[in-house]
């Protein structure tokens, strides 16, 4: 089963260290694999290492059943203008085809400017983002370049001889990674359109997977691919052309509550999380260093009062489930996406 990861608060780079209590160092990622998998509608707990935390996480995930498309379209109007967006998840195989139709179907509905969105992207077959650069990338200017040990570099032009009339503009976070910093360094290089959010996680390198044979794999570094202006990004990503930060609750992770609820003058990770929630609801907890204090008690208690909970000012695991969704559907929710937004007000100016 495939796991809702992002309502459960787990986030890109997330490092898993025990599955349900148990820790999993030494197994290779298909015995993880198996041990996270189980039936639609259990529950597995995680315990994950998270950049920035200075604690271990519990998360509790549900599995469930979710289709894998790795390209997703949506429309904006505004100011009279129909902004298109194609966002890809993933490269894969059919990722390239899919695009192309989806895109052709904006086209036909008539877009005056187009977002490309490869937030949280970590990238995928090669091929298929060299394809999606024919699309996009004009006057069969450069894609990408590979390098091999021995300096000798190759490249991919693209098949477009004339650029789209409308603008586009490329959506990028510290996320996107490999084949997504393949396509974002090639629409602001080779297509000259803005990229807005943050500097990319920075993989550029190629690397060959060799089955051993007893379950374990050999990751082989065979070359490096260079920007379409010959620029490793390798450890050092790619840059927006116009930075815009998203806002912090966008970050949090579920409060996970264990036997007994988080109560007044708690201490800990999981109240900072709480915190950090709660502002982002415009809760104001009046910290966010994990301190459970009386200004937090009376936030908890407004929370639960607006969401029909008993109004105790403790977090629950009623409580603890009600914050995780409420903050999650105000992260779904496209007008508090800063970075959208931005580019957006671009692609509406641009378009003009």
């Amino acid at each position: 089963m495939i796991l809702q990861a992002e309502q459960a608060g787990l986030q890109a780079n997330d490092r898993i260290i025990e599955i349900d209590g148990e820790n999993i160092e030494g197994l290779s990622v298909n015995e993880a694999v198996l041990k996270i998998r189980g039936e639609k509608g259990t529950t597995v707990r995680l315990t994950i290492e998270r950049d920035g935390s200075s604690e271990l996480l519990d998360v509790p995930v549900e599995r469930d059943t979710i289709p894998i498309e790795t390209v997703r379209t949506e429309t904006f109007e505004q100011d009279g203008q129909t902004i298109g967006m194609l966002e890809i998840t993933s490269f894969s195989e059919d990722t390239a085809i899919n695009f192309k139709d989806q895109l052709n179907q904006l086209e036909q509905d008539g877009i005056d400017a187009l977002i490309i969105d490869v937030r949280g992207n970590p990238g995928g077959y090669l091929n298929a983002v060299e394809h999606i650069g024919d699309e996009l990338i004009p006057d069969e200017k450069a894609i990408v370049q590979t390098e091999d040990r021995e300096g000798t570099r190759s490249g991919y032009t693209s098949k477009l001889k004339e650029a789209k009339d409308y603008p586009i503009i490329g959506l990028i976070d510290e996320r996107s990674a490999s084949a997504s910093e393949i396509l974002a360094a090639a629409l602001k290089e080779s297509g000259g359109y803005d990229l807005v959010g943050n500097t990319t996680f920075g993989k550029g390198t190629v690397q060959q997977t060799v089955d051993l044979g007893d379950g374990s794999d050999l990751k082989l570094t065979m070359m490096r691919w260079l920007t379409p202006d010959g620029n490793s990004i390798n450890q050092e990503g790619v840059t927006p052309t116009v930075e815009e930060n998203q806002p912090d609750y966008f970050f949090s992770t579920a409060v996970s509550v264990e036997d007994d609820p988080i109560t007044f003058d708690s201490l800990g990770e999981q109240v900072k999380n709480a915190q950090l929630i709660l502002k982002g609801l415009e809760y104001d907890p009046g910290r966010e260093d994990g301190y459970f204090d009386q200004q937090t008690v009376e936030a908890v208690k407004s929370f639960q009062e607006d969401a029909g909970l008993d109004a105790t000012g403790d977090i629950d695991q009623e409580t603890a489930t009600a914050l995780q969704e409420r903050i999650v559907e105000e992260i779904r929710n496209s007008d508090n996406d800063v970075q959208l937004q931005k580019a957006i007000e671009l692609a509406i100016e641009q378009s003009k």
